[in-house]
């Protein structure tokens, strides 16, 4: 089993199992699995991040819920997909010091969460970030309504698709009724 597979068989598991699981109850008695794009080595990167690029000032990012929630740009990173260089930035979460990429591609609506999904990159010995869209994950709002989630800010959103990671889940639940705005546009929580 690859590293890949383990770590998706992991998440299969918290998401059934675990107290801490995402899903309300009445999901997990129908959870069969995630949903995910095959391995794609080709969406894995490993690149500088370029700290200059940004100002670290902390920023406020929308959320699906309307609070919103502060981050520490750390730079941006540029990755070619399809031909096409694509750049995003790379924030660091206030108080946990963990990369945070949330991006919304071309996929978005189609194949995968509306919304976006996200990325945790990690950090090399030399410095560098892995960007490895394998390990893309779906916002935990992307399950039903009781969570609040960051929104990709449009800076990371590409018009290219990243078919990497995990896909829409299809048995979302609403408790709420909430809209917010995505690139301009009112949208519905799904």
């Amino acid at each position: 089993m690859s590293r890949l597979e383990e770590y998706r068989r992991r998440r299969d598991e918290f998401f059934r199992n675990h107290p801490n699981s995402p899903l309300l109850p009445e999901q997990k008695e129908r959870f069969e699995g995630l949903s995910y794009y095959p391995e794609n080595p080709e969406l894995r990167f490993v690149v500088e991040l370029d700290r200059d690029a940004v100002s670290h000032d902390p920023v406020l990012l929308a959320t699906t819920t309307g609070e919103p929630k502060e981050f520490i740009p750390a730079g941006k990173v540029t990755v070619t997909i399809e031909d096409k260089p694509v750049s995003f930035v790379v924030y660091r979460e206030v108080g946990r010091g963990r990369y945070f990429l949330p991006f919304r591609d071309a996929t978005a609506g189609k194949e995968t969460y509306p919304v976006g999904r996200y990325l945790d990159p990690q950090e090399t010995p030399d410095g560098k970030l892995v960007i490895d869209f394998n390990y893309a994950y779906n916002p935990y709002c992307a399950y039903n309504d009781r969570w609040t989630c960051p929104i990709p800010p449009a800076e990371n959103v590409v018009d290219v698709p990243i078919r990497a990671g995990e896909k829409s889940y299809p048995d979302y639940v609403s408790v709420h009724s909430f809209s917010f705005t995505i690139e301009g546009s009112e949208e519905q929580a799904p």
